[in-house]
């Protein structure tokens, strides 16, 4: 979806061009420089735009992204818990494995 700046910023930054024809055109400096100021304006209210478009993207990335991590985390941990379930023996085994290195590493500090 295009932001309504982008629109709006468009629309202002050609009026502005327009404006500043018609100014250079009759020889009216002031509508020159409203026009070419109308133009800067619109250029940058058009980049705003952009900017939101763009961090909006990114966002929707990293969301869609961080759901498909999570489904895969959710699919390795039920998977575990298989595992865990016919063969109970090697789970006690790694939890004890796990203890014992944390023990290790707390007596160190």
């Amino acid at each position: 979806m295009v932001d309504t700046d982008r629109i709006t910023g468009a629309a202002r930054e050609f009026g502005g061009k327009a404006q500043g024809a018609v100014g250079d055109a009759v020889g009216s400096n002031r509508h020159a420089v409203e026009g070419r100021l109308r133009e800067a304006q619109g250029a940058a209210e058009n980049l705003y735009g952009q900017a939101k478009d763009a961090v909006r993207h990114a966002a929707d990335e990293v969301t869609d992204h961080a759901a498909e991590a999570y489904d895969r985390s959710r699919h390795v941990a039920w998977e575990g818990h298989q595992k865990s379930v016919e063969w109970p023996h090697a789970s006690l085994i790694v939890a004890g494995l796990v203890g014992f290195g944390l023990g290790f590493l707390v007596s160190r500090l």
